[in-house]
């Protein structure tokens, strides 16, 4: 489906620069569109992911070309927003690292080099492995997703055409069915976006389930810049509804920790904080309603 030529489109390049804008403006609207009927299944492969992320295990994205560099901007971007530690994800790579920037001739059919790629990284039985294909049919993540499935890790297949084998191969199979694109067979385009959109909802929901965040906020974030520790302080004022002085007295006094910090600012020391989180599994709401339960 995403290489077929649409009709509709093929006078594209005929067509004046608003009229082809709208036409690709829509489309990416269609993209996204898409995704609901998949909701239901991406529930169920965020709740069964949790267990085994609790557990110590590790996101791994597996795919080629468009598919992997999305997947990258995703897991990237996990550890300063939520804490995430950057050794609990992995990327498994068509053509390794340097396919990022630029492709990679026949990386994506090369099977050999997923299995091997899952057997260095020690893929596991708490591992959840995120294979992504937009065709549903490229080898390598196909390979990658059989073998990790065969080493216990959980599986998931995204893929943009129904019935495709990457979906047969996986434990949780996600249809994104965003059809022929405005140029076709260019997936970074409709198929890309879905993508992107998938992979968002999926870590940000695993990321909320697991505690790190508290009433919208991004409580576990690292605040490494002075944007950054400017939003720390502004959510201990909002959460807690102390001073922005004060806000800023138990970010200090915590290491600029924003879920001990809240703690802090509500009356307790810093090691009270770090034990009652430590007794709620880190979630801040929890943590919060045992010292009210307490008081």
């Amino acid at each position: 489906m995403t290489e077929h030529a649409d009709p509709r489109y093929r006078a594209l390049d005929s067509w004046d620069s608003l009229t082809a804008l709208h036409a690709i403006w829509e489309s990416q609207i269609a993209a996204v569109a898409s995704i609901g009927p998949a909701l239901p299944a991406l529930a169920c492969l965020v709740e069964a992911a949790l267990p085994r992320l609790r557990a110590g295990g590790r996101l791994v994205y597996a795919g080629a070309g468009t598919s992997i560099r999305i997947a990258v901007q995703d897991g990237t971007e996990l550890g300063p927003t939520f804490n995430w530690p950057e050794e609990r994800t992995h990327y498994l790579i068509a053509g390794g690292p340097a396919a990022l920037s630029r492709g990679i001739e026949g990386a994506e059919d090369d099977a050999d080099d997923a299995r091997a790629q899952v057997a260095a990284a020690g893929i596991g039985a708490q591992d959840v492995v995120i294979g992504l294909a937009a065709s549903g049919r490229t080898p390598f993540t196909i390979a990658a997703v059989e073998a990790a499935g065969a080493a216990g890790a959980m599986t998931v297949g995204i893929s943009c055409n129904p019935g495709a084998a990457l979906l047969e191969v996986a434990e949780h199979a996600i249809v994104a069915e965003t059809g022929a694109e405005v140029v076709a067979g260019s997936t970074r385009m409709k198929a890309g976006t879905a993508q992107k959109v998938l992979l968002n909802m999926i870590s940000t929901q695993i990321m909320v389930r697991l505690g790190h965040v508290h009433d919208g906020f991004m409580v576990d974030m690292r605040p490494q810049n002075i944007k950054l520790r400017t939003r720390a302080r502004d959510m201990i004022c909002q959460i807690t509804g102390v001073t922005p002085e004060a806000a800023v007295s138990a970010l200090e006094t915590t290491g600029w920790r924003v879920k001990p910090a809240v703690l802090v600012a509500l009356g307790k020391s810093a090691a009270q904080a770090e034990a009652v989180l430590a007794e709620t599994g880190g979630v801040l709401r929890h943590a919060i309603a045992k010292l009210e339960d307490a008081a």
